[in-house]
């Protein structure tokens, strides 16, 4: 980068306010001071990018890394699964061919039958507790399922039913 001191800003200064003239000085200071500031952005703007391709780079190695490493792990797994149920049937083999006789079909063990219908108790919808009626009915609480229009009927004044 250059050095500049303050010599030498000093010295650009006085050259500027020479050729340039004190009345458009101004002008021109505040046209490069902001075009130094897009510059300043610009560059910064580029080492932000290169910035994060470099991580998105050192992240998909590692996103590889850790799925080869998942599917080693995988494999292993699997592998010592399939080893363990190959010794476990060779066991279970060895130990029932003797129980079987040698004509005779091998016994399925039998499934649990299916649980029966149960039909829906109809008064899901009136309150259950261990209250007693007789407090219910002085508390009001709803002991029978009423449709809404036989709820209305009965609470209609006298004079409106029809």
């Amino acid at each position: 980068m250059i050095d500049f001191g303050f010599d030498k800003l000093a010295l650009i200064g006085a050259v500027a306010l020479i050729v340039i003239g004190p009345e458009k000085l101004p002008r021109v200071a505040r046209t490069v001071g902001a075009l130094i500031g897009k510059a300043q952005r610009y560059v910064a703007d580029v080492k932000a990018e290169v910035n994060r391709s470099i991580e998105l780079e050192e992240l998909q190695k590692m996103k590889k890394q850790f799925e080869t490493a998942a599917s080693d792990i995988q494999d292993t797994v699997q592998r010592e699964v399939n080893e363990a149920n190959q010794a476990f049937e060779s066991g279970w083999n060895s130990t029932t061919a003797g129980l079987v006789e040698p004509g005779a079909t091998p016994m399925t063990p039998l499934e649990p039958p299916a649980p029966a219908y149960k039909r829906p108790n109809k008064r899901w919808r009136l309150k259950r507790s261990a209250v007693p009626r007789w407090y219910k009915q002085r508390a009001g609480v709803r002991t029978h399922a009423q449709s809404g229009a036989a709820r209305v009927a009965r609470h209609r004044p006298p004079g409106l039913k029809k």
